[in-house]
């Protein structure tokens, strides 16, 4: 498996997740904006939108490993010989999966959309030239006085925000309404709305094959402007005529603006105007809208928080013994460098039994790798397995996934582009190491071995004659140099490992063994 692909499957697994956050939270969104709007006012309505980015935020933060769990300790077995030359698959990757493709669709999809929300940005930028600054407006932001009666009122950009107004503003509008207008634009800019639009933008670009998200664009900016009006009328309640005849006497923008806030018809004014006659809530009901937002808040938080832990645990695997609280890796690695050294390679075949959250490592010739292994949903698993050189430097990082039993591969280039790896792991349920299924006594005989650079045929005829077991052809095997540890494995599969390396595999009736070709 590609590393392109593993890239693939981890988004995926990232994206799913925002993608349910994203929905949950905009379903709570939709069904309480409006009584909210009734009970607490605009203002409280307009928070509930920040239960979106903060629902997407909790799904992706990461779930604390249970410590209930026994650690188990460590098994480890080894075999390491020396290859004359790195295979050729160890500098080749796998072809692009279906994965990759979905992660190609949605990043090129969300670069159209932002690429889109940028251009409508910059043409409406491209209309402010030739504006000239009114100097006499007291104002912590920018105002600018646009050379067309169709560009403004509005604020434009989120950060360095300007307030943008039409070329006549003094005749369109008399000294009451001018002040309101003003007032409106720069209770945009206090509230921080620009930011607001950014974010609506960027959302809807990470989602723009969702349905909803299209419609939360155009939503978020109603309920934006509601708010708005709604904390103008605060300062200004006793103008509300003025301020319905200001909106009656504003033109609605002729082109798009995605961050800021112009006089749009995304936002009925009929309603804007409607609600000038409503009563607005007061200090109590906002006090208690605010309480209602935070439990709201931590309600949603909680759920999503907690749906996401759900989705991280993992069934136990169906061994009969160690399955739920145990893992064996079995792992075929080969490593070599490239240049002066280009020609050797050194290859282990190796297996970790380890606690599932629990890293475990084997060290040979000065090469460490160490792996971690956590369960997915079904019979899968995800495994992050890190090599690190002689140098002490690491080699490269890979995570793997894949169902138990399934022979995973990985091979490339290390971060020095240097170093050639290739694996092969096998993940399987509970630790066969520890649980043989022979039944003879032979066959179960623990072999403890530790050995340096001896031929594969005479360590086999060595373990066979302890276990008290007979080599039916052991010149099947050669007579390769090998290196291994072995600390309490069964001979059966201790001789298994041995043939291994020579690519046989080891038969055994009774107490005969037997090399046959795999």
């Amino acid at each position: 498996m590609s590393s392109l692909e593993l890239m693939a499957m981890d988004g995926l697994e990232h994206g799913w997740l925002l993608i349910l956050a994203f929905t949950a939270a905009v379903l709570v969104v939709v069904a309480l904006r409006k009584p909210c709007r009734r009970w607490f006012g605009a203002e409280r309505a307009f928070q509930l939108w920040s239960l979106v980015p903060l629902a997407m935020l909790v799904g992706q933060l990461p779930h604390a490993t249970s410590t209930s769990r026994t650690a188990l300790p460590v098994l480890v077995y080894m075999i390491t010989s020396v290859t004359g030359v790195l295979p050729s698959h160890a500098g080749t990757s796998a072809g692009i999966g279906w994965r990759s493709l979905v992660m190609l669709a949605w990043c090129v999809g969300t670069a159209i959309v932002l690429a889109s929300a940028v251009f409508a940005q910059w043409r409406y930028r491209n209309r402010l030239r030739g504006a000239t600054s009114m100097t006499d407006v007291s104002s912590r932001w920018p105002v600018l006085r646009a050379t067309s009666a169709d560009v403004g009122p509005a604020l434009v950009g989120a950060w360095r925000s300007r307030i943008v107004l039409p070329a006549d503003f003094e005749r369109r509008y008399d000294t009451t309404e001018r002040a309101l207008i003003f007032a409106h634009e720069a209770m945009h800019a206090r509230r921080g709305d620009g930011w607001w639009c950014l974010l609506a933008q960027i959302v809807v670009a990470l989602f723009w094959f969702h349905p909803l998200a299209w419609w939360v664009l155009g939503a978020l900016r109603h309920d934006q402007e509601l708010a708005c009006d709604a904390a103008v009328l605060r300062e200004h309640g006793a103008q509300r005529r003025s301020y319905a005849n200001a909106m009656l006497k504003t033109q609605s923008a002729l082109f798009a603006l995605p961050v800021g806030c112009p006089w749009s018809p995304r936002h009925p004014l009929t309603e804007r105007i409607a609600m000038l006659k409503l009563t607005p809530p007061g200090r109590l009901q906002r006090i208690f809208g605010n309480i209602t937002g935070l439990i709201l808040a931590t309600a949603v938080a909680g759920s999503v928080y907690a749906a996401s832990a759900m989705s991280d645990q993992r069934p136990a695997a169906t061994s009969k013994s160690t399955a739920a609280n145990e893992y064996q890796l079995d792992m075929m690695v080969e490593l070599g460098s490239d240049g002066a050294h280009s020609n050797h390679a050194e290859r282990m075949t190796i297996a970790l039994c380890m606690t599932p959250g629990v890293s475990a490592s084997a060290t040979n010739h000065g090469w460490k790798i160490e792996t971690r292994t956590l369960p997915e949903t079904g019979k899968r698993v995800h495994i992050d397995l890190t090599v690190a050189g002689p140098d002490k430097a690491p080699v490269e990082h890979v995570q793997l996934r894949g169902a138990l039993g399934e022979v995973l591969h990985a091979a490339g280039k290390g971060k020095d582009d240097k170093q050639r790896y290739a694996f092969d792991v096998t993940p399987l349920a509970g630790c066969p190491a520890r649980t043989p299924t022979a039944e003879t006594s032979a066959r179960l005989f623990m072999i403890n071995q530790n050995v340096k650079d001896q031929p594969a045929r005479a360590i086999a005829v060595s373990m066979a004659s302890k276990a008290g077991l007979e080599l039916a052809n052991p010149e099947a095997l050669d007579n390769r140099l090998v290196t291994l540890n072995f600390e309490q494995i069964p001979a059966e599969r201790a001789l298994q490992l041995v043939a291994d390396i020579d690519g046989k595999k080891a038969v055994f009736e009774g107490k005969q063994v037997r090399f046959e070709n795999k």
